[in-house]
């Protein structure tokens, strides 16, 4: 029973892979023009591979740049959540707590907009790449 489970799987993975390949070279062949024959854009879609991967690569990088500054600050707001608990009077807790409830709705919008302006910057960047291609 399982054999014939796992040789299924096999077979829907091989041909999920084949036509993967095959969408490939026709997406490809639509970008660069050329037919989609490996030896026909051999260069040109190298190339392309490279921009493409160094694109990623610089998007990756300033997404862990984002998530490192973004796990600092938020250590720093569990810190001063865990202050609040330290304050004696209910007048001081409650002004504690509204600092830092406006803190933590300042920061995620903070948060929002900046990703939301690394996905444009991402968005354009791969625009750039797929209509100029490896030119």
């Amino acid at each position: 029973m399982f054999d014939q489970m796992f040789e299924g799987l096999r077979k829907a993975n091989e041909a999920a892979a084949e036509m993967q390949q095959e969408m490939a070279r026709k997406w490809a062949a639509m970008v660069t023009g050329v037919p989609g024959t490996p030896a026909a854009w051999g260069d040109q879609a190298q190339r392309f591979q490279k921009k493409w991967a160094d694109t990623a690569v610089e998007l990756y990088k300033r997404q862990a740049e984002a998530f490192d500054a973004q796990f600092k600050a938020g250590m720093k707001h569990l810190e001063e959540a865990f202050r609040t608990a330290e304050v004696k009077d209910l007048e001081s807790l409650r002004a504690n707590v509204v600092e830092l409830w406006k803190k933590s709705f300042d920061y995620y919008r903070q948060v929002c907009e900046a990703q939301m302006r690394e996905f444009q910057a991402a968005a354009a960047k791969w625009a750039e790449v797929m209509t100029k291609g490896a030119a």
